[in-house]
């Protein structure tokens, strides 16, 4: 397949996963986190309700610049399930967003969701490639700028980019025309101290697929030496059989290993 081919695979098989989700679900869409157009999100609903709710914000991969909320509620089916709700948040890709407009919009989101749910018992973090690194920069967050210091119990870092300036010289930073000082303010391998700072409770699980490409292996390796050895708790998944695009679709399964991991995060297993 084509690298072309391979991307529109990816998306259909989201976008399938997403529609599922809506037909099964109880859901929320389109409600706006911010004033912008692309500052909404959907939430998928459980069945029954407790006052102990989980609450799993996913903020999708597309190298910052493709997919959108319309194929990040996939998820959904197993967590639903389970008595979790899931959040899938838009934000402006490039060109129409640059970096500290997309990290800027993914922080005020969490904002909104920890308003809006002031009951959820646990909030955590999904993210898949460039929302894995989004994710990532959540947990950065200097929460002092902010209404609200988030609790985030958890975080699912999957195949993600945590060190930018290796992207500046190629193709991916042609949209979002991103400079060294862009890049590096929105490095999360740069803001491992503000890390301990805003997250120091978060257990962190970084996942690469086996078949990722060496680029991949070696940023989530070198995040996850940074957190190790700032004494943060965070654990390291090479995901079997797995390539970049399958090892997030597949959290359609509720048997799936990562869908496991992260429901025993929650105490869900």
């Amino acid at each position: 397949m084509s690298a072309d081919d391979v991307i529109r695979a990816h998306e259909k098989a989201l976008k399938e996963g997403t529609d599922r989700a809506r037909s099964l679900a109880q859901t929320l869409l389109n409600v706006p986190y911010g004033e912008g157009d692309g500052e909404k999100l959907d939430v998928y609903i459980p069945s029954t309700c407790s006052l102990d709710i989980n609450l799993v914000i996913y903020l999708h991969g597309g190298y910052w610049q493709f997919l959108s909320k319309e194929e990040s509620g996939f998820m959904a089916v197993p967590l639903v399930d389970k008595g979790v709700v899931v959040v899938a948040v838009d934000y402006d890709v490039a060109p129409k967003g640059n970096m500290d407009l997309i990290v800027s919009q993914v922080r005020r989101s969490v904002v909104s969701v920890v308003q809006q749910y002031s009951h959820i018992s646990g909030l955590y973090l999904c993210g898949h490639s460039a929302g894995a690194h989004l994710a990532a920069m959540v947990l950065s967050t200097d929460w002092s700028q902010y209404s609200v210091q988030p609790q985030i119990k958890g975080a699912l870092l999957v195949s993600g980019i945590y060190d930018l300036l290796p992207i500046l010289s190629t193709c991916v930073n042609d949209p979002l025309k991103m400079t060294e000082e862009v890049a590096l303010r929105n490095s999360p391998s740069e803001l491992v101290s503000q890390l301990q700072l805003s997250s120091s409770g978060c257990h962190i699980i970084m996942a690469v697929a086996e078949n990722d490409s060496p680029e991949f292996h070696k940023q989530s390796e070198e995040y996850y030496k940074l957190l190790e050895a700032s004494g943060l708790n965070v654990s390291m998944e090479n995901v079997a059989n797995t390539d970049h695009f399958n090892i997030i679709e597949q959290l359609v399964d509720g048997d799936y290993h990562l869908t496991k991991l992260l429901l025993k995060m929650m105490g869900k297993s």
